[in-house]
């Protein structure tokens, strides 16, 4: 397993009760940092934190709702209460309903309040506390679907392309201030919210058919990814979408 190289600094993980978020609480613990894991889910988020420090690490939950101003301001200025300040942040928290009619007025608002403008509240208050500090790494979940169209998702698809652009322009905005800015670009992975795929086997044979190496991923591989790019390794990346897919995008 690799170490990352993050002793002594403090992450932070929206969507983290679980999944791709609780994956990489664990490999920032793992690489030294102290994590504050974030979800609506208590329950998962307790979970996430007691795995991170039954693994020897220092995590603490603060519930927040992304798409709620208030509490993105209060989960920010927690993690600097606790830990003393801010250096990686993993904006992870999304939601990803198949089935809904995205065109409906409701549905599209709330994929838009989760899925865009959540980020762009956690990147808002993240980068008012990094900036003081000399700089940062901040990394979004966008998804292959930020890359390439999807027919049945509109909501989806705009808001996930919306989150590759706030990341470019929050790799501007701040480059010279020492904040890096990216995107990780998942494709099907395993997690809660992809267990009515796995669990239907046609389903599953026709997007591991679609994945050249004929699988989904695992939420470990995404938090690699992730972790990597927060990383003093990655420290000439930024405005990047990293795609982690298998190559379903390569076709």
């Amino acid at each position: 397993m690799i170490d990352y190289g993050l002793q002594g600094k403090v992450a932070l993980v929206t969507g983290a009760g679980g999944g791709i978020g609780r994956a990489a609480a664990l490999v920032f613990a793992r690489s030294g940092a102290s994590v504050l894991v974030s979800d609506v889910n208590a329950e998962g988020g307790a979970e996430t934190v007691a795995m991170v420090e039954a693994a020897g690490g220092r995590a603490a939950f603060v519930r927040c709702d992304v798409a709620r101003a208030d509490e993105v301001k209060a989960m920010v200025a927690a993690a600097v209460e606790i830990f003393g300040g801010l250096d990686c942040a993993f904006n992870n928290a999304g939601i990803n309903r198949l089935g809904d009619d995205e065109y409906d007025d409701a549905i599209w608002e709330r994929n838009m309040g989760i899925n865009l403008s959540g980020v762009m509240r956690c990147m808002r208050e993240e980068a008012a506390v990094m900036l003081p500090r000399g700089g940062g790494a901040i990394v979004n979940t966008a998804s292959i679907n930020g890359l390439v169209g999807n027919g049945a998702q509109p909501a989806y698809t705009a808001a996930k392309h919306g989150v590759i652009g706030l990341a470019r322009h929050g790799a501007l905005r701040w480059a010279k201030q020492g904040i890096r800015v990216n995107a990780v670009c998942p494709g099907v992975i395993e997690t809660p919210m992809t267990a009515p795929l796995v669990a239907n086997p046609e389903m599953k044979a026709m997007i591991d058919g679609m994945t050249p190496l004929g699988r989904f991923g695992t939420a470990m591989e995404i938090a690699e990814a992730v972790v990597w790019l927060c990383s003093p390794a990655a420290s000439f990346v930024t405005g990047h979408a990293m795609v982690v897919d298998g190559g379903a995008t390569a076709f």
